[in-house]
């Protein structure tokens, strides 16, 4: 019975067109983050925002590191070696380093938010009081 069977032929999906992504993704390193960062705006230098980013710990990332990503142009002299596109140049830093990052800026905002409430509630009147809740729910078909 075995031998009467026609053999399957190879299939292979089709692949698909995609707009090309602005900003390509570099391929994944263990335990490094990546970002990019903007070098300039409008064809005008941002020194100050990477030289800010320099010293959080961001590390520009060499051309010859990620040739998986092509570059049509080098649209710096300073930065030749380094991954730039656009006026933003690729940096990482340890996955680490970025979450401890993350929950700095994470804790300033919550406690930018407990300022505010705590302002808006203590224009709180017993007689109208202000709505305060920050949860969300959702639910699916008929919520009951």
């Amino acid at each position: 019975m075995a031998e009467n069977r026609t053999p399957r032929e190879a299939t292979t999906r089709k692949r698909r067109w995609a707009p090309a992504s602005l900003l390509p993704d570099p391929n994944p390193e263990p335990g490094y983050t990546f970002r990019w960062v903007r070098m300039s705006t409008l064809n005008q230098a941002d020194p100050m925002n990477v030289s800010a980013k320099l010293r959080e710990g961001w590390e520009p990332v060499k051309a010859s590191q990620h040739p998986e990503i092509q570059l049509a142009a080098v649209e710096s002299d300073k930065h030749r070696d380094s991954v730039v596109i656009g006026g933003l140049m690729l940096c990482k830093i340890p996955t680490e380093m970025a979450e401890e990052r993350d929950a700095f800026y994470r804790g300033q905002a919550e406690s930018q938010m407990r300022s505010v409430d705590n302002n808006l509630m203590r224009e709180s009147d017993p007689r109208m009081p202000l709505f305060h809740e920050r949860k969300s729910k959702v639910t699916f078909g008929s919520g009951t």
